[in-house]
């Protein structure tokens, strides 16, 4: 399936979602794997991102945090992301992405997209992304409220690398 048409059917589909999300929730949305979205059988390496997209869409809609953006003029970057292959996506397996913001610095907030099958994990998907209001980059927090601010190893590790890089 097309980026667009899943974004599309995402937005729909958050806009009627009923609960109590806040920044600081665990959003969880779901996907059909077609044909359009796979090799020969399994799903392809670079649609775990464009899921990732989706659900992180889904999450700021969830969360109301699209209404701050929209409403101050403010719009999202992806700095960088990170991907990790546990097990293979089948064609038209149901994908559950649980979707939660696991640290926020003064420029950066860090989001997990976990990807299950059943209750099995199928990987992971780390974003690292900025809020830029023209060249400005907007501290999380403004966005946000109060965020998770211990930073785990893990993405200390990846920064680390990030700035190891030319």
């Amino acid at each position: 399936m097309s980026g667009f048409i899943r974004n599309l059917l995402t937005l729909i589909w958050a806009l009627f979602a009923r609960g109590p999300f806040d920044a600081c929730s665990r959003v969880s949305c779901h996907f059909l794997i077609t044909p359009f979205d796979c090799g020969i059988s399994i799903l392809k390496s670079d649609k775990y991102l464009q899921l990732a997209e989706a659900a992180q869409l889904d999450f700021l809609i969830k969360t109301k945090l699209i209404a701050k953006l929209l409403r101050h003029g403010i719009h999202f970057v992806n700095a960088s992301q990170l991907v990790k292959f546990v097990r293979p996506v089948k064609l038209f397996g149901r994908v559950r992405i649980e979707t939660s913001i696991i640290y926020a610095d003064e420029k950066c907030m860090y989001f997990s997209h976990s990807l299950f099958v059943q209750d099995r994990q199928h990987g992971e998907i780390l974003v690292k992304m900025k809020f830029k209001k023209g060249v400005v980059t907007v501290s999380p927090a403004k966005i946000a409220g109060k965020l998770p601010s211990l930073k785990p190893e893990h993405l200390r590790a990846w920064d680390e690398t990030l700035d190891a890089m030319p």
